[in-house]
């Protein structure tokens, strides 16, 4: 009788893991958004790029570089979670499969996500860089700390999944 509920339990516990699947299909939706976020800004910028600084351009280069990094972390998100923890995703022969889809484990994905997201804030450092003289010093300070912590972070897990043997 315990062996059978036990093995119920178990069974249970494995189908589970498809209730991440409304999980992964609401990123996609955010991941849509973002698109959309991004065209607006292009087609904010258009009628105006004739007359901006250089400056400005950059900056407003560097929020649409921000825009397509937070997508392609949604997408390793996304992709590399429902391969790693709900079902491999079966392609036809010959159809394209990304390089690195069914070999990032969760230490590897932490890793990757760790080094996009010192990126982003190294982004979002450089932008407040460019208009400095608009920043108070305590902000950028504190700016500068949080980005410094995110950069240790990603050290200290890249470290912990090298001396933990995944690659």
């Amino acid at each position: 009788m315990i062996n059978r509920i036990e093995t119920l339990i178990e069974k249970w516990l494995f189908v589970s893991r498809w209730l991440l699947v409304p999980l992964y299909l609401g990123l996609t939706l955010i991941f849509v958004a973002l698109g959309v976020k991004f065209f607006q800004e292009v087609l904010h910028l258009a009628p105006q790029l004739l007359a901006m600084k250089e400056t400005d351009l950059v900056l407003a280069s560097l929020t649409l570089i921000d825009l397509v990094l937070v997508g392609n972390l949604l997408i390793m998100v996304v992709l590399s979670g429902y391969e790693n923890h709900v079902s491999q995703i079966n392609l036809d022969a010959g159809q394209e499969r990304l390089s690195w889809l069914g070999k990032l484990d969760a230490g590897s994905l932490k890793v990757k996500l760790s080094a996009s997201i010192v990126l982003i804030s190294s982004i979002h450092l450089l932008k407040a860089f460019m208009d400095v003289q608009q920043m108070a010093n305590d902000k950028l300070m504190f700016m500068v700390i949080i980005h410094l912590t995110f950069v240790v972070s990603a050290i200290l897990m890249a470290y912990v999944d090298k001396i933990s043997g995944s690659h």
